[in-house]
Formats: structure tokens, C-alpha cells, sequence
């Protein structure tokens, strides 16, 4: 198997570079905050410059599109290397995906798109759905690093930015679907109906999403609020999303009321688990 760089030991990105150990790749590692999170089986380097002198796919699960250029700059740049494609796991924005891509190509190095989606749990559970795109060259040479990361996983494209407009879209929906269920289990709490058998009916019914049958059931209902993503990150992924809609010219009517919910929501709130728009929004938690 190829030697496995990763960059990024966040909540993600530990349980990530964890899953290429357990399905037999050799794994080097860096994170800028240290080795706090290095899992056990890897081996943590001193930058990300030893990353591209040593690895032969390099992935990347960073926060944001600025630090996903910044280090494939430095991966680029690095004199005697070795890696010849990245993997980014980041949700970065197609404009942003598509310059990595360029800034990459021009020095030999491919470049896959690879956002994920599902959550720290389902990284762990390996029902995270990856989705990339690449060349067909570059999608081929890192298969088996995909399916180290998941068991789940889907080419959306040929080239970089597909795979970003892909999860925004998914993330747009996923923070509609959200937003829209508290206030609609807020109107039926009003009226006395039990919120477990709210759950339960439309979990079945035509109303049923992720929403409710995740976020609802596992999230709000027990009040454990722990679903491992942010609600600065989902208020980052819908501007990201705008950006894109607005560049291609679709509607954003919705997006637009979205993005300006969870933005508030983020500003009021920073950095809570995003499943705790519910009691934002209702200024109650749920009984």
C-alpha cells in the first residue's frame, strides 16, 4: 500500500487517518496544534513540508478553504518530494477547490476532491459517505485510500469543485431540514403533543428527514447536543454555498434565509454543536 500522509487531527480528521491505520496503511501524520490527537498506529511528523518529502498521497481534513491552499502551497513548494496526489477530505468551496487543483497541477501533483458527510460517529462507524471528484488518472491512484477512509463513497466528477458543489448542497439542505423541524416540533410541543411521538410519526410519514430521525432522535431528544459538528462550521459551509449559487446564477431565496439563520445562530452561539439550533430558536429545550 502507498505510505498515507494526513494533515489535520481534528475531530474529523483523527478518526479519519484512525481508519487508514485499522485498514492497513502505513500513516504520517501532522496536525499545527500537536500530537494530541495522533491515533494510535500513526506516526506524527514534524511539519507538513516532512509530509510531502515522505508520503505518496497526502489528505488533508483542514477548516476551511484559506488553510487547505495554504498547505498545498507548502506540499507544492517542498523541495526532494514525494507525494504525487492530495486527498481533501475539507469542505473548501468550489473556488477554492479549483485553485488548490491549479496551484497543484502546476508543479505534477493531482489533486481529489473528497468532502465528507455523516459525522464524527459515522467516520468511526465507516458509514461516512465520501464524495470525490478527479481525474480519472488521479481517482484511480488513490482508491484505495478512499476506501481506507470509508466504506461508503461515490465519484460525483471529473474535476475539483464538483464534489464541494455536491456537499454544499447536501449541507444547504441538511441546515434547512434542521431549522425548519424545531420550529415545527416547537408548534406541535405548543399544542401538547409528546415530542417522542412527534418523532415517531413523522419519522414514517412524508415529513421525515435526517433531521428528525438523526438529529431529533439522537441530538435533541436526549438533549446530549453531541453531534461533532459546529454551528460555525454549517454557517461557514452556507456561505460557501451562497457563493457558489450566486456565482452560477440558481435561485437562492432559500439559501439566502438559511444562511441568515444559522449566521445569527453562530454569532449568538459560537462554536456549540449545531444540533442545539433547536433551543436557539425556541429559547426552550424540549420536554
Amino acid at each position: 500500500m502507498a505510505i498515507v500522509g494526513f494533515i489535520g487531527l481534528g475531530n474529523m480528521g483523527s478518526a479519519l487517518a484512525a481508519n487508514l491505520v485499522g485498514a492497513g496503511h502505513d500513516v504520517l501524520t501532522y496536525d499545527v496544534s500537536g500530537p494530541a490527537r495522533n491515533p494510535d498506529g500513526a506516526t506524527f511528523v514534524a511539519d507538513a513540508a516532512e509530509v510531502a518529502r515522505s508520503t505518496d498521497v497526502a489528505v488533508l481534513s483542514l477548516p476551511n478553504g484559506a488553510i487547505s491552499e495554504q498547505v498545498s502551497a507548502t506540499l507544492a513548494d517542498t523541495t526532494e518530494r514525494r507525494v504525487s496526489r492530495v486527498l481533501d477530505t475539507s469542505t473548501v468551496g468550489v473556488s477554492a477547490a479549483r485553485a488548490i487543483e491549479t496551484r497543484l497541477g502546476d508543479v505534477g501533483v493531482g489533486y481529489v476532491d473528497a468532502p465528507v458527510s455523516g459525522g464524527v460517529a459515522g467516520a468511526r462507524a465507516r458509514t461516512l459517505m465520501v464524495m470525490y471528484a478527479g481525474t480519472d488518472d488521479d481517482c484511480a491512484a488513490v482508491e484505495p485510500v478512499l476506501a481506507g477512509l470509508s466504506d461508503r463513497r461515490r465519484r460525483v466528477g471529473h474535476r475539483a469543485g464538483m464534489a464541494q458543489a455536491m456537499k454544499l448542497a447536501n449541507n444547504f439542505l441538511s441546515a434547512t431540514a434542521l431549522a425548519a423541524a424545531s420550529e415545527a416540533v416547537a408548534f406541535g410541543l405548543s399544542v401538547g403533543l409528546d415530542l417522542a411521538t412527534m418523532l415517531d410519526v413523522l419519522s414514517t410519514s412524508s415529513g421525515q428527514s435526517a433531521a428528525i430521525t438523526d438529529k431529533f432522535t439522537n441530538h435533541v431528544l436526549t438533549g446530549t447536543y453531541s453531534s461533532g459538528f459546529a454551528n460555525t462550521l454549517m454557517a461557514k459551509d452556507l456561505g460557501l454555498y451562497l457563493d457558489a449559487v450566486r456565482a452560477q446564477g440558481t435561485p437562492s431565496d432559500f439559501g439566502t434565509r438559511t444562511e441568515a439563520t444559522w449566521t445569527e445562530f453562530a454569532g449568538a452561539e459560537p462554536g456549540v454543536d449545531f444540533t442545539r439550533i433547536y433551543p436557539h430558536l425556541t429559547g426552550d429545550e424540549p420536554s
